[in-house]
């Protein structure tokens, strides 16, 4: 894990500075704020990288060669957006995964059995997705996933094993928690950022330009732009010879417990 690789080095560094500075030559003090800004810098990249898996093993792309990717979308399930997202999938036979936020399902249970039912996966994405999330310690965000898991659980009947950090920022407790509960750390390799970008056409020619074989891209439910931009994204993925499959399917895992 780069993580504890880094405390190694950066700990080696340190004491064979010291030893420097006591036993032999006098060190600089700007050497040592330099190696702990490298530490620091080091630490801040890890954690908002959800690709460098830093501090846990996170999944963001499929290894293949063949034209395959994943649609995913996340903070659902809404009533506004996510009806016409499931619309434009079940028109053109094409499945995706929804990571939802747990506080979301009370009062749409019909929908979460809608998500379920046509044959997408349903994955984990924290009950609150509280902007202070990765702040939490590892037993407060355990009991977010494990409430998410209770109010999927008492729609669908299934525990789900596939989790997205919010805000895709990891850090060791939630390392921790994910260890402990078992679940799959799912990432992306293309961010649509189609909760930034508004319009249709630099949306989709943000998304084509990163496509690659085993892409898994990252949409969300929660946004007008990606009901405007699904059609033709799934055109051009087809136009071009991409097929697009469950990310459970590429990827050989269980998607629920």
């Amino acid at each position: 894990m780069l993580y504890r690789i880094t405390n190694i080095i950066t700990f080696l560094l340190l004491a064979g500075l010291l030893c420097l500075h006591n036993l032999w030559q006098p060190v600089a003090w700007w050497v040592f704020v330099m190696l702990l800004f490298v530490y620091v810098s080091l630490l801040v990249w890890g954690s908002m990288d959800v690709r460098a898996g830093f501090y846990m093993p996170v999944t963001c792309q499929v290894p293949t060669q063949q034209k395959v990717v994943a649609l995913t979308f996340d903070d659902g399930p809404l009533p506004q957006f996510t009806p016409q997202v499931l619309d434009i999938l079940q028109a053109h036979k094409v499945p995706a995964a929804f990571f939802c936020i747990g506080k979301n399902i009370p009062g749409n249970e019909g929908l979460l059995k809608r998500v379920y039912e046509e044959g997408h996966l349903v994955g984990n994405h924290s009950y609150s997705h509280h902007f202070w999330f990765d702040l939490f310690g590892a037993g407060r965000m355990l009991e977010e996933l494990q409430q998410t898991d209770t109010n999927v659980q008492q729609v669908t009947g299934q525990r789900p094993l596939f989790f997205r950090p919010p805000y895709g920022v990891t850090n060791p407790n939630l390392s921790k928690a994910v260890r402990k509960g078992g679940y799959f750390a799912l990432g992306w390799n293309i961010r649509s950022l189609d909760t930034v970008i508004k319009e249709e056409g630099p949306l989709l020619e943000r998304i084509t330009s990163k496509l690659q074989p085993g892409s898994i891209i990252l949409l969300h439910d929660s946004a007008a732009v990606t009901v405007q931009v699904l059609p033709a994204l799934i055109a051009y993925l087809h136009s071009n010879g991409y097929t697009i499959e469950r990310i459970d399917k590429l990827l050989n895992k269980p998607a629920y417990a």
